[in-house]
């Protein structure tokens, strides 16, 4: 998957935070999204921010390797582009569920 593709992804999924994080008016009332503590949607911004930072991670290393610092390994590089990849790949696919789930509520009937 290219860059542009997940900067692209990220945003929507920015997107979809910002919006799960707000209240929405709900006939005279307001549906709210807190568990506990935090919210849903600061636990998914949160989700986001780590997803990148270990994209932004592995990219530092990866530049870092292939100028040849002496103190980065490949198989530390490999590691940390694995580990950027699997989150990035469990984000969309929770993305993707919640659009599904969005999409399943808004077409109900009441």
């Amino acid at each position: 998957m290219s860059t542009p593709a997940i900067q692209a992804a990220l945003q929507q999924m920015q997107g979809l935070a910002t919006q799960a994080a707000a209240a929405q008016p709900l006939k005279g009332g307001y549906v709210t999204t807190a568990v506990g503590q935090g919210g849903f949607g600061s636990e998914l911004q949160a989700s986001i921010q780590r997803i990148n930072r270990l994209q932004k991670a592995a990219d530092t290393k990866a530049m870092a390797f292939q100028a040849g610092e002496p103190n980065v390994e490949l198989n530390d590089v490999m590691v940390d582009m694995q580990k950027a990849s699997v989150a990035f790949q469990m984000g969309l696919q929770v993305r993707n569920r919640l659009v599904t789930a969005y999409r399943d509520v808004m077409n109900m009937q009441v």
